[in-house]
């Protein structure tokens, strides 16, 4: 018996001190944690990425907005269809060639799209030279019918010369959408009114 409270002393003495040695603890919780931390990481860089390319789309149809508000001398039927093409360049271009995809339309009027790289025109030149009270967000325009110069809209407003400008960029982010990527796109529009 007494052998057997011996050993159980010093079974007892071994755990007490292998309680108190703290060696491994670190690498053990290293091993448990740095997952946790690895995955936070990368849904940050992804969530970052999305921001990144939405702020320059941002800024390229700002660039677009700017240039159109310049440019109101034409926006008529004889400037409207080389408007719209160099709008489109200019959103499409602004963060590298052939960055981003673009859709310009000049008053109801000259349309211009930039789909890698390359710039097709459409739309009728002619309804640049009216006025309109177009209804509704740049992401869903309604033109309405043309109205005189200045008159004003049902929904408020005056009615006069607009332009709308689209960009989108394929975006397919690691994680989520984040409420940002809509079927793999990311996309930013504004309508200027110039006159």
């Amino acid at each position: 018996m007494t052998a057997k409270v011996a050993s159980l002393s010093r079974i007892d003495t071994l755990l007490r001190i292998a309680a108190r040695d703290r060696r491994g603890v670190a690498a053990v919780e290293f091993v448990v944690l740095a997952p946790i931390f690895l995955l936070i990481m990368a849904g940050l860089v992804d969530f970052g990425g999305v921001l990144y390319t939405k702020f320059g789309l941002g800024a390229a149809v700002s660039a677009a907005s700017n240039y159109a508000a310049i440019q109101i001398a034409n926006v008529n039927s004889t400037g409207g269809s080389t408007l719209a093409a160099s709008l489109a360049t200019v959103a499409a271009n602004a963060q590298g060639t052939a960055w981003a995809n673009a859709a310009v339309t000049v008053n109801a009027g000259p349309s211009a799209a930039s789909t890698a790289g390359v710039v097709t025109a459409s739309g009728t030149a002619s309804a640049a030279d009216a006025c309109y009270c177009p209804t509704g967000t740049a992401a869903a325009l309604t033109w309405g019918s043309a109205v005189a110069c200045a008159a004003v809209c049902p929904a408020g407003g005056y009615a006069g010369k607009f332009v709308l400008i689209k960009a989108s960029k394929t975006y397919s982010p690691f994680f989520s959408s984040y409420g940002l990527v809509t079927a793999g796109t990311l996309s930013t529009s504004s309508i200027v009114q110039v006159q």
